[in-house]
Formats: structure tokens, C-alpha cells, sequence
């Protein structure tokens, strides 16, 4: 059931930014929103008692077919950013959060957002050999390591899978943390998958979570809802595939979610119940 605020502002958005700017998706309560020129859409969430709770930023639905790399998640970062400002109890927030991610973005400017750009496409990683790109690479080996709490591995088949989970609290800071991953790590860097996941509490009651499959087509959202089911906030898990030659079909699914709630029992993420009850069914 839309309420009458939604839809107001639903007919409001699209009137002002051209129909199809704001349109629902399959899934109830979830709506598409395509900021006007702009490459990349995103999902969003609306709770039943919008206004009163501020909508949820669910990720990046498509990221378009003229972006460049990391625009799209240049893009969800900024829209993420500007709900959490924008945002007041009781008010609907989209079209003053429209026009505050179409500010920075003018701000920022084509040499600016370059250099911003996480450099994270689909999870696809490419080999750079300009100066330009190793000098960006030993930059982020020199930070500070992420603070990683590993699985124990889970092998099935010669597929290995690990997971590790780190706290976080922007989407900008998960994004670095995987970028360093890959940047300092050339054996999960060469993995098959690497399979990312995170949900992260901002200001004003805000939510932000996303997720990637990384060529792992649906294991992505079967993570970022075992994170749902578990309670599990201001984290990011990423888990990591070597594949071992063998297909393991739909069981591969169980195993990516043993290994990343491994990590997040070894994190002390978990209850004891929860706990208790997990290294039973193992």
C-alpha cells in the first residue's frame, strides 16, 4: 500500500525530472530511481510508514551504458551521503536528495570525479601498467590493513572459499577496504570471485547496504540476506573463490554463506544462541 506522501512525491518526481525517473520495480516497496543525467540507476526501499523512517538505499540497479568505470559507485556513494543530509522524520526527502547528488557532482567536476572514482566495476578487475594506475595500487598498499576477521577455509570438490568481515562505516570506507584487498592481496586479487556484501547504519535512522556478485551470478543478494537475517550492521564480508575444476551447482550458495558466517561468529557478531546453534548444523 503507497501512501499518500510517496505518492505525491512519485508524480512530483517525475513530473519535474521526466517520467521514469522514479519507477517500481518488481519487488514491493522498491522503486528505481534514474537520476536525471546521471549513467547509473538506483534501488531504493521504501518502508510502510514513509515519511515517519527515511527510505533505504538498496544499491546500484544498472550502472548504464555510457558510464565509465566507477561512476556507478561514485554515484551510490554521493546518493548515500545525501539522504543521510537531506533526511528529516516526517518529511519526503527524494527531490532535495536529487538535487544535492546533482550539486556534488557538478562540484566535483570530470577531473575530480576521476580520481574519486572507487575503482571497483562489477567487481572486474583490470591489470593497469600505466604509471598512473601502479602508483594508485602502492598507495593503497601502504595503508593501514583493513581489520579483517577471517573464516576457517571451507573446501568442497578442490572450490576453497574464505570469508573475512571488517567493520565499516560508509559505504566510501567498504569500498577502500575491498580496493586495499585487492591492491595488497595478489592471490585473492587472481581468485575466481570475489563475492562482496555490506549494510551500514548512517545518520538520521538512515540505511545504505549493497552488494556484488563478482561473476558469481545471485550469490551477492543470498550474502546481503543472510546479513539481513543475522542482524549484522556496519559491516562488509567479502568472500573469496578459487574454483577447483568441479561444478558444484546451487551448493556452492550454502558454502559462500558457511564461510562468511563463520567470519562473522569469529568476529563476535553473533549471540551465543546464534552461535550455539550454528556449530550445530555444521
Amino acid at each position: 500500500m503507497v501512501s499518500d506522501e510517496l505518492r505525491d512525491e512519485i508524480e512530483a518526481i517525475n513530473s519535474i525530472y521526466g517520467e521514469g525517473c522514479l519507477a517500481p520495480s518488481d519487488d514491493a516497496g522498491t522503486y528505481i530511481l534514474t537520476p536525471p543525467g546521471e549513467s547509473s540507476s538506483i534501488r531504493i526501499e521504501f518502508p510502510p510508514d514513509y515519511p515517519a523512517v527515511p527510505p533505504a538505499v538498496i544499491g546500484t540497479n544498472s550502472t548504464g551504458q555510457g558510464g565509465k568505470k566507477g561512476d556507478a559507485a561514485r554515484e551510490l556513494a554521493l546518493f548515500c551521503q545525501t539522504i543521510g543530509n537531506v533526511y528529516e522524520p516526517g518529511s519526503v526527502c527524494l527531490f532535495d536528495a536529487i538535487e544535492e547528488l546533482t550539486r556534488l557532482l557538478e562540484d566535483q567536476g570530470p577531473e575530480e570525479q576521476e580520481q574519486n572514482s572507487p575503482n571497483v566495476d562489477s567487481g572486474k578487475r583490470v591489470d593497469n601498467d600505466d604509471s598512473t594506475g601502479n602508483t594508485h595500487t602502492e598507495d593503497l598498499s601502504l595503508m593501514k590493513e583493513p581489520p579483517w576477521v577471517l573464516s576457517d577455509p571451507v573446501v568442497e570438490l578442490k572450490s576453497t572459499f574464505v570469508a573475512r568481515c571488517a567493520g565499516v562505516s560508509s559505504t566510501a570506507e567498504a569500498e577502500t577496504f575491498l580496493q586495499h584487498l585487492l591492491a595488497s592481496d595478489k592471490k585473492v586479487r587472481t581468485a575466481t570471485h570475489n563475492i562482496t556484501a555490506w549494510r551500514i547504519r548512517g545518520p538520521n535512522n538512515t540505511a545504505f547496504q549493497d552488494c556484488n556478485d563478482d561473476g558469481e551470478t545471485a550469490a551477492g543478494g543470498r550474502l546481503l540476506h543472510l546479513m539481513q537475517l543475522m542482524g549484522v550492521w556496519d559491516q562488509m564480508v567479502v568472500v573469496t573463490r578459487w574454483y577447483g575444476g568441479v561444478k558444484l551447482g546451487p551448493r556452492r550458495f550454502a558454502l559462500i554463506n558457511q564461510a562468511a558466517r563463520d567470519s562473522f561468529v569469529k568476529a563476535g557478531l553473533l549471540t551465543d544462541s546464534t552461535s550455539s546453534s550454528t556449530k550445530k548444523k555444521k
